[in-house]
């Protein structure tokens, strides 16, 4: 039988399968608010059989978006639309979270498939256009050779208190959307991991400096974000587990980070890598795996692995072998939203592997893989 396809259970809530979908900013949003486009685009993974499905990075400030078009839960107007993503996807058996996050520097930037503000004045107005002012730990800009990234203003104790008290709210409003676990953003280069590296934190307050005092704002931030999450609901937190340039944040740094966040109350660490410029890696079929083996182990935390994941067998191999507890999915499951279904068929031997399809699609499947003898149809040949 299938480990990434068998149930798991994180505090109350217990997940019909391992595999998740990956928040994916759509870059579709007006004002923060979800639209029938992004209802469309998560639930197609609700009905293709994963077991969690992720919203994208919503931001808990009008400045925390990493674009103008990014999602928003800063006002109670985000709230109706994200409920009814939520409803839907329980009606199809799958749990939706939320990963909210503050963009920091890196915010007020491009649509990433621009590259570059080329919007026209008449688009500016269709899409909602807007620019605004950065923040930081320090006066230090994501890319100083690029004029799409600000010089962000460095933060004061009381304007921290302020953030923080935004991801209290956004928390609570993401309550009552009916989200069934938060995941909190301190990877990417964006503000909480902005804290956490020395490449972006050259404060020298009780904030920056040694890698405690670094640590110190996005520990606060996740304790007061498991403060009012209930506490029936898991609560994950996303990480780069390293830089990629020297002298920045290491994967030692990581698991002495996760260490502090299971204390908090965290459930578990959703391992990515990289967010800043100069980063260098080696990129290829779940390149970072091992770093979320390496938090696993060293923090004794569950994890989730997260990158160019794409086949049920290497998916498979990497729970079953305990690199991770989680798989997180993104690209490919933009490739094939029905990828859990797919697996399914190749993995797990069940008696009727075409049970966890939708009912309305799941019996014309099966008679078009009968007809045309696919799957497991196929005629054997040994």
């Amino acid at each position: 039988m299938s480990i990434l396809l068998s149930p798991v259970t994180f505090r109350g809530l217990t997940l019909k399968n391992r595999v998740v979908l990956s928040p994916m900013c759509q870059y579709s949003a007006k004002g923060g608010v979800a639209n029938d486009y992004h209802f469309a685009h998560l639930a197609r993974f609700g009905l293709g059989g994963f077991g969690a499905v992720m919203v994208e990075a919503t931001a808990v400030t009008p400045e925390g978006r990493i674009s103008y078009a990014d999602l928003g839960l800063w006002s109670d107007d985000h709230v109706p639309p994200l409920a009814r993503i939520v409803r839907f996807l329980r009606d199809q058996g799958a749990a939706s979270g939320i990963q909210i996050g503050h963009a920091g520097r890196k915010a007020s930037s491009a649509v990433w498939w621009r590259g570059r503000f080329d919007e026209t004045e008449e688009e500016k107005r269709l899409v909602g256009f807007e620019d605004w002012p950065t923040v930081g730990p320090s006066a230090i800009p994501h890319a100083p050779d690029a004029s799409e990234y600000k010089v962000p203003h460095a933060l004061t104790v009381l304007e921290m208190d302020d953030i923080r008290a935004a991801f209290v709210a956004a928390t609570q409003r993401a309550e009552r959307a009916g989200f069934d676990f938060v995941e909190v953003h301190s990877a990417h280069g964006y503000l909480l991991h902005q804290f956490l590296s020395p490449v972006a934190n050259q404060r020298d307050d009780a904030f920056g400096g040694s890698l405690e005092n670094r640590m110190r704002f996005p520990l606060s931030v996740v304790k007061a974000v498991r403060d009012v999450w209930p506490s029936e609901k898991p609560m994950f937190v996303r990480i780069s587990a390293q830089d990629g340039i020297e002298g920045g944040w290491t994967v030692d740094d990581s698991i002495i980070y996760a260490g502090a966040l299971k204390d908090i109350g965290a459930d578990l660490i959703d391992c990515s890598s990289g967010g800043f410029e100069g980063g260098i890696f080696s990129v290829g079929p779940g390149y970072q795996v091992a770093l979320a083996r390496s938090v696993r182990d060293g923090a004794r935390l569950p994890t989730m692995a997260v990158g160019l994941i794409t086949t049920p067998d290497h998916a498979e191999a990497i729970v079953r072998e305990g690199d991770a507890d989680l798989v997180a999915l993104g690209r490919i499951a933009l490739d094939d939203p029905n990828w859990p279904l797919h697996a399914r068929l190749q993995l797990s031997g069940a008696e009727d592997p075409y049970a966890e399809w939708p009912r309305q699609a799941g019996f014309v499947v099966r008679q078009k893989d009968r007809a045309l003898r696919l799957r497991g149809f196929a005629p054997d040949l040994s």
